[in-house]
């Protein structure tokens, strides 16, 4: 019987929180001082690691056993936490409190925020080549990962996501422009997490694509549950402020399509991502408890 979503997720946080802790002790010593202490105040923020899991999921269904795995995965958080760091800015969505805490440039300042962002790119490739290290990886083979987990962050993945989704403030789009903002926002880095893992277990392109394919499915149906959590949770179940979407006016598949039918359409996405399993002869009981974690959760 293969783990539930949450074992693997208690997993992955034990795994790659003990890997962000070390890399947070790392940076309070270099560059240290004031900027240290934001790179590892973001590092140290908790979270639910549902990007860590998918890579231990991946790299499991693709063979893979050994733990360096973990280093692949914190790479994954770190960069998602880059975007958080950026998104919560006052010229992005402008929220205080992420994951229960204050958010990094209201614990300390705006400046300080933006450059850690940025920094935390070059950090997540550093723990990348760790773990690719312990994993034993050729360097042709880990100049591919890198290739891959650096395309998911810049501006043909999150940036570009961010930068469509600020555009269509106010904006009524079609629900082929949407499910391209949320894939690029959010989509793009969760298929990355999925494909990584695959490629970190040696995977051959056929298995990669399947991984991808699930991976796209559930990426667009993480976002669509967030457009729920938030037009329905409160900010102390979130661990942020709820109703921002609306606020800002937001294009979401809430504003779109109503609540009952935003939840139709992430459950839609959720079929997709296991009927990609089925169709890639791929079997994961991991991967498919996950589909269907992210679909339902509640938080």
């Amino acid at each position: 019987m293969g783990m539930s979503a949450e074992g693997l997720l208690a997993e992955a946080r034990a795994l790659t929180e003990d890997r962000l802790a070390r890399r947070a002790g790392r940076l309070r010593e270099v560059p240290g001082g004031r900027q240290g202490e934001a790179l590892a105040y973001a590092l140290e923020t908790p979270g639910k690691r549902v990007r860590p899991a998918l890579v231990l999921a991946s790299y499991r269904a693709a063979g893979g056993s050994h733990p360096g795995i973990a280093g692949v995965a914190a790479a994954v958080e770190i960069v998602h936490t880059y975007s958080l760091v950026h998104d919560d800015l006052p010229c992005m969505d402008d929220d205080d409190q992420r994951r229960g805490r204050p958010t990094v440039h209201v614990r300390f300042d705006v400046p300080t925020a933006t450059r850690a962002g940025f920094q935390l790119v070059p950090v997540a490739v550093q723990e990348l080549i760790r773990g690719l290290g312990e994993l034993s990886i050729a360097p042709e083979a880990g100049r591919v990962l890198a290739a891959r987990l650096l395309e998911a962050s810049g501006i043909r993945g999150m940036v570009a996501g961010q930068w469509l989704d600020l555009e269509a403030e106010g904006v009524s789009l079609s629900r082929e422009d949407l499910a391209e903002v949320h894939r690029r926002k959010t989509g793009v880095l969760i298929e990355a997490a999925c494909e990584l893992g695959g490629l970190a277990a040696g995977a051959g392109p056929a298995l990669v694509a399947t991984l991808g394919r699930y991976g796209r499915e559930v990426g667009i149906a993480f976002q669509i549950a967030d457009d729920l959590l938030d037009a329905t949770g409160t900010s102390e179940e979130l661990g942020k402020t709820a109703g921002r979407d609306a606020k800002l006016a937001k294009a979401t598949y809430v504003s779109r399509l109503g609540v009952e039918g935003a939840r139709r359409e992430a459950r839609r996405h959720g079929r997709a991502a296991r009927a990609a399993l089925r169709e890639g002869g791929l079997e994961s009981a991991a991967l498919g408890a996950l589909a269907d974690y992210i679909v339902e959760r509640r938080s």
